[in-house]
């Protein structure tokens, strides 16, 4: 932990609580939340077997608690960053809402509840798969690769990708190529979408000193490798189709929007330096959300259909 770190969380241990349910909620990163409940769905439907659907409730809800407690673990350890970040002050802990020891400690609870549960009630091995993704998440990315390299978000972003790993794991006990395949696109899309969004945040982390890839290597050095990461995962999200895990129409939607990612990489990479606004970096962000939830919720439904409906 680093000296601010510490200075920050002795200084914000003495503070009021004036939390409430919403300042608690805040804490699990809700939004995050989703996209690991969507994934991990999507995981567990495309895996082969079945699940009893009261357990597989059970599975996909001690995932979201999981993935709430890593965002409140997250916000505990970086509140002295949150602290001086636009984006990022008003969280309940830099705001004085909620102690930082408190935090933790709904942090902690969470954790051992979600790993034990989904260990005791599914399977052992994806509860052992989630408290890794949990440890991933707050230790190696947060306490160590976050502050220590711009590569922080390449190797920290696995632990993004790990839910539908888990979903499935829940069903079949196991990994396989399908699953990691899944795994592998979430992975590899992590860095372009947040580069983009890094890009027109550079101030934020500059004035944090997290160590960013534009605010590292710079600006030109950023927009190649969002490049270079864009033209690996477009053919990725359609290696699906190509393996027969999906239909020809999931390959042709993967296909349309993976060129339009690449189209609006090649538009980020071609932004002036002049460019104060950042509007294709902007424009990057925000289709990486688009693109990431179409592919994925393309492979949900015909998961649904192969499922039930056996075509």
């Amino acid at each position: 932990m680093t000296i601010v770190n510490e200075q920050y969380h002795a200084d914000n241990s003495g503070l009021v609580s004036e939390a409430m349910a919403r300042d608690y909620v805040s804490l699990l990163k809700p939004r995050v939340m989703s996209l690991v409940v969507f994934t991990a769905i999507v995981g567990m439907l495309a895996a082969p077997g079945s699940i009893n659907p009261f357990i597989g409730f059970i599975a996909i809800l001690m995932i979201a608690i999981g993935g709430g407690a890593s965002g409140a673990l997250n916000m505990w350890y970086d509140a002295d960053i949150d602290a001086v970040m636009s984006r990022t002050s008003r969280r309940p802990i830099p705001s004085g809402r909620i102690r930082g020891s408190d935090a933790l400690a709904f942090g902690v609870v969470l954790s051992a509840l979600s790993v034990l549960t989904l260990g005791t009630l599914v399977n052992w091995f994806s509860g052992a798969f989630l408290a890794f993704t949990i440890f991933f998440y707050v230790v190696i990315y947060t306490m160590w690769l976050k502050r220590s390299t711009p590569q922080n978000i390449v190797i920290g972003g696995a632990a993004g990708a790990f839910p539908p790993m888990i979903g499935w794991a829940a069903v079949t006990g196991g990994v396989s190529l399908e699953s990691i395949i899944l795994f592998a696109i979430i992975f590899l899309w992590t860095p372009p979408h947040f580069w983009a969004l890094a890009l027109f945040k550079s101030d934020d982390y500059g004035r944090a000193g997290v160590p960013m890839l534009p605010n590292v290597a710079g600006h030109a050095a950023t927009r190649l490798q969002i490049l270079v990461y864009t033209l690996i995962v477009a053919p990725l999200g359609v290696a699906p189709w190509l393996l027969g895990y999906r239909s020809a129409f999931y390959g042709f939607l993967a296909f349309a929007l993976g060129a339009w990612f690449i189209y609006r990489a090649i538009a980020v990479y071609r932004m002036p330096d002049s460019d104060t606004q950042m509007v294709p970096a902007k424009k990057m962000f925000k289709f990486s959300l688009v693109y990431l939830s179409a592919i994925f919720a393309v492979y949900l439904v015909e998961s649904v259909v192969v499922r039930f409906y056996g075509a």
